[in-house]
């Protein structure tokens, strides 16, 4: 992965809808079971993400996607950070911090004032990014959420 090399763009391509499915169904099925919602959203991300107001981000090193990031309207001016997931040889060199930096602009400049997530205990070092991206612990009531059984740890950031 080089730096110099990295873009970030909205997802635009069947192609690119195709690895936002492949990417995520494979840290969801490797920790977790693959729900209905994730089917949904997964299998047309443009009818399920993008129409309704939000927006997918694709990262490419050169020409090769290596990760991806759905901020989704839940309302006017609240949205999910949701279905972030990175190649497998990329991960821990940073790759996710850039992604939620590029989602929260990405919010903001669709109407967002707040950004909310549903993560896992299960995935300490994913929780741990958000903390330090500045997310908020917060109860399941405080959040608009999808139904995600693997979901209990609630966060939200003030844009």
């Amino acid at each position: 992965m080089n730096p110099s090399t990295l873009t970030v763009t909205s997802m635009t391509t069947a192609e690119e809808a195709e690895a936002f499915r492949t990417l995520n169904e494979e840290w969801i099925s490797h920790f977790f079971t693959i729900e209905e919602s994730d089917r949904r959203t997964l299998n047309d991300p443009f009818a399920a993400i993008v129409e309704p107001g939000g927006d997918v981000l694709i990262v490419r090193d050169g020409g090769k996607i290596i990760g991806c990031v759905a901020v989704v309207r839940s309302s006017d001016d609240v949205f999910e950070l949701s279905k972030m997931a990175v190649t497998p040889a990329v991960r821990g060199r940073g790759l996710g911090r850039r992604l939620i930096e590029a989602a929260i602009t990405r919010a903001r400049q669709l109407g967002a004032t707040t950004l909310f997530l549903g993560s896992s205990t299960k995935l300490p070092n994913a929780v741990h990014l958000y903390e330090t991206a500045g997310f908020q612990h917060v109860s399941p009531e405080q959040v608009p959420l999808p139904p995600y059984a693997r979901a209990d740890v609630f966060m939200t950031m003030a844009l």
